[in-house]
């Protein structure tokens, strides 16, 4: 499994995200790590209305998330992204999302999202700009 360049964003619970047991609502944790990919690629160079306009759609095909420790409201965070390319039209992004408790980080969240380059159409379409990704 070899993961390209990581990149790290820091984030704050919102109240209105977490549910009436005072902790993140599982399905706010995908937010935010999409959130977190999206920056990912941005840092890489990469507009998403660029990609649309170029006739490409990265999508994410599968996830799958481990809900380690469950976060609450104001409790700052940080979600690592790292990309391993699976094939020429399919790529994964490994992202945890973790906190610090005496100095120490905690994993709330891993998470591995496949991602796939798809025409307007949703048919599969080899994307060569996303090489420089890898």
């Amino acid at each position: 499994m070899q993961k390209t360049y990581q990149t790290s964003i820091e984030l704050k619970v919102r109240d209105y995200e977490c549910d009436m047991q005072g902790i993140v609502n599982n399905a706010v944790y995908q937010n935010y790590l999409e959130h977190a990919r999206h920056e990912y690629l941005i840092e890489r160079g990469f507009n998403f209305a660029d990609i649309i306009r170029d006739g490409i759609h990265l999508v994410v095909i599968r996830a799958e998330i481990d809900y380690k420790k469950s976060l609450k409201a104001g409790q700052h965070f940080k979600i690592v992204s790292a990309l391993e390319r699976i094939s020429k039209l399919k790529f994964c992004f490994h992202q945890t999302i973790s906190t610090q408790e005496l100095s120490a980080d905690i994993h709330c969240v891993q998470a591995k999202i496949l991602c796939a380059s798809l025409t307007d159409q949703g048919k599969p379409r080899y994307y060569p700009a996303l090489e420089t990704l890898f």
